[in-house]
């Protein structure tokens, strides 16, 4: 019943995912809460200036390859229409190395990678309840 009362509803358009990116998913999560829920041109320049560079470019790189994902399925879209309606970031495999430390022992350093997977989404607008209401009785 909460999606009736909306005026518009969120279709999914395409997605975008990046392997093994070698950030930790702690730092990309951080970046990536700022772009959360925003459409493509503002999360594109919040990334821009955002103090991360590095991490930034990454998920940057994902947004663009998700939008021309959505033009290459359809050539007629509006990108300026599009929002970022999911993006997650997870853990990918660690490497595991070793450090020599005093009296001949070895200490584990684990070297985290994040994956990082973008969903592209559009706004469509439903009518409202007068309008179907008039179109159903052939108004």
């Amino acid at each position: 019943m909460a999606n009736a009362n909306k005026k518009s509803s969120l279709r999914i358009v395409s997605d975008a995912k990046v392997g093994p990116i070698r950030i930790t998913p702690r730092k990309v999560s951080e970046i990536v809460t700022l772009v959360r829920a925003k459409d493509v041109n503002s999360a594109i320049r919040i990334l821009r200036f955002s103090p991360a560079k590095r991490t930034a470019g990454f998920i940057s790189k994902v947004i663009m390859s998700a939008v021309a994902n959505a033009t290459q399925k359809n050539p007629s879209l509006d990108v300026d229409q599009l929002v970022i309606s999911e993006i997650l970031v997870g853990a990918g495999p660690t490497m595991k190395r070793f450090m020599p430390r005093a009296k001949g022992s070895a200490s584990r350093i684990l070297k985290r990678t994040s994956r990082v997977s973008v969903t592209l989404g559009e706004y469509i607008k439903s009518p409202s309840n007068n309008q179907s209401a008039n179109q159903a009785e052939g108004k």
